[in-house]
Order: structure tokens, then C-alpha cells, then sequence
């Protein structure tokens, strides 16, 4: 099976405006980031989703007069294939370093301190910590 395609920076930023608002039209995707401060034009959004197409990041329905695109890749599955990644070039594999470093590098929140530690409880509850 092939390996997934990791996008790249600017696709990513497509992806999460697909993401929060799908369907959307290339001119939704425009208006999206540039309201987030990205100095884009248009046709260079359009030549993205083109080459995403191409990628299979997006799918493009042409059924209408205006093409809308969608994320062919649920986010919850690009961001565990980023993770992966990032742990085996940079941790060496090693998810406990990614964790600590993360931590150490800046402040958690109580919310996101509470999180992790109802996550690490499940993980000690479940067999074999699956």
C-alpha cells in the first residue's frame, strides 16, 4: 500500500479551512486565509487545490457551476500520520520525548494538563496499553 502524501505547509492551511468549513469553492478558501492574515491570490489557492487533486489531499465536485472542493483525509488521520513522522525523524521513535518536549516548551493549560492525564488513565486501564 502506498505511503500517504504529507502535505506541505500551505496545504495544510487549505486543509484546515476545508476542514472547519467544507464544502467550499476556491473563492471561500481565498476569503479564509486571507481573513487569517495569509497574503495569498486567488490563483495560487486554485493552482493548490489543483496539484492537492492531483495529490488526492482533496476532491473536487464539479457538478455545479462553481467547483467545491472537500478534504479526501479526515483530519484526525493527517495529524496521527504528522505525528508519526515527527516522532520517527526527530524522537527517534520515541513518543515519551515528543511528549516531554512539547511540555517543557511552554506552559499546559489546566484543561489540556487534565486531558492528558484522563488519556494516560485509559491507556494504563486498556490491555497491553492498547
Amino acid at each position: 500500500m502506498p505511503s500517504p502524501v504529507r502535505p506541505t505547509d500551505a496545504e495544510l492551511g487549505i486543509l484546515r479551512v476545508l476542514w472547519e468549513r467544507e464544502p467550499c469553492a476556491v473563492r471561500d478558501v481565498h476569503d479564509a486565509l486571507v481573513a487569517e492574515g495569509k497574503p495569498v491570490g486567488y490563483t495560487t489557492v486554485l493552482k493548490f487545490l489543483q496539484i492537492m487533486t492531483e495529490k488526492k489531499l482533496v476532491r473536487r465536485d464539479t457538478r455545479g457551476r462553481a467547483h467545491l472542493y472537500r478534504s479526501a483525509i479526515p483530519r484526525p488521520q493527517t495529524q496521527k500520520q504528522l505525528v508519526d513522522d515527527l516522532v520517527e525523524r526527530a524522537f527517534g521513535g520515541a513518543a515519551s520525548e515528543l511528549v516531554l518536549h512539547a511540555l517543557s516548551g511552554r506552559k499546559a493549560s489546566p484543561a489540556d494538563l487534565a486531558e492528558i492525564r484522563r488519556l494516560l488513565d485509559r491507556l494504563e486501564a486498556s490491555p497491553a496499553g492498547t
